[in-house]
């Protein structure tokens, strides 16, 4: 749970801010919710950190941690529920329905990353960054994306894809997001909670990131995964000045 010492305010896009220190970041990202993707599906969330960092290749002690500790509670999951009713996946495939995607055909990347555990391909090394976004996203089983805040605008809006948008995929061709749960700014989508685009994908030049959680259930495991995701974005990633809320 969230400590009460950092319950700053509700603003008036009922965004709950939790940051704890001002320094350090260039410029707060401010991201709204689409009314119309409330309409549709009035538990979205989304929780947010922005930080300084340093990306690097990998960290060793994570990797550890993952093989050890999360796959064996993932493999338990998967046992327990079966991938598609794992706690916020199931959520996350609803709501993808209610958007009008086929949740089958376009997997919430948590759901993907899970599966491949599960089938024992393991995952891919990408870097410090990249790697404990996917941590989070396995724990908390929400899609968690993460983005170089130097490349994308100030103001964003989680939204539904439009009809015919698509965008250039990470490691793939094009891709169409429409209908899909997307993150955009004034120059167009970014990314979304099924894959993101190459425009500001996380590399070892990115001194600031954007890394966002995107939920779709009406629990408390949001705020749950804001706690733990702080404290392995600090450890594995050397993640500072770290500025975090909820929308």
């Amino acid at each position: 749970m969230i400590e009460k010492a950092e319950m700053i305010s509700k603003d008036t896009d009922n965004a709950t801010d939790i940051t704890e220190s001002k320094k350090g970041v260039d410029t707060m990202k401010h991201l709204q919710i689409d009314p119309n993707m409330k309409a549709l599906w009035p538990a979205t969330r989304v929780g947010c950190f922005q930080y300084s960092v340093q990306v690097e290749k990998k960290n060793e002690e994570m990797w550890k941690y993952l093989k050890k500790e999360i796959f064996k509670k993932v493999k338990d999951a998967i046992f327990d529920y079966g991938v598609n009713e794992i706690p916020n996946i199931k959520e996350s495939r609803q709501a993808y329905k209610a958007f009008g995607k086929d949740p089958s055909r376009y997997r919430v990347s948590s759901e993907a990353l899970i599966r491949r555990i599960g089938q024992g391909k393991g995952l891919y090394e990408v870097n410090t960054v990249v790697d404990v976004n996917n941590l989070i996203s396995i724990q908390s089983g929400f899609s968690v994306g993460s983005y170089d805040a130097g490349k994308i605008g100030a103001e964003l809006i989680f939204r539904v894809g439009r009809d015919n948008e698509t965008y250039k995929g990470i490691g793939k061709d094009e891709i169409k997001i429409g209908g899909l749960p997307v993150l955009a700014d004034d120059e167009g989508a970014i990314g979304s909670s099924t894959s993101d685009s190459e425009r500001a994908m996380i590399t070892e030049e990115a001194a600031e990131v954007l890394t966002l959680i995107y939920s779709f259930s009406e629990n408390q495991d949001l705020e749950q995964a804001m706690e733990y995701g702080k404290k392995y974005l600090e450890k594995y990633a050397g993640a500072k000045d770290i500025q975090r809320w909820i929308v």
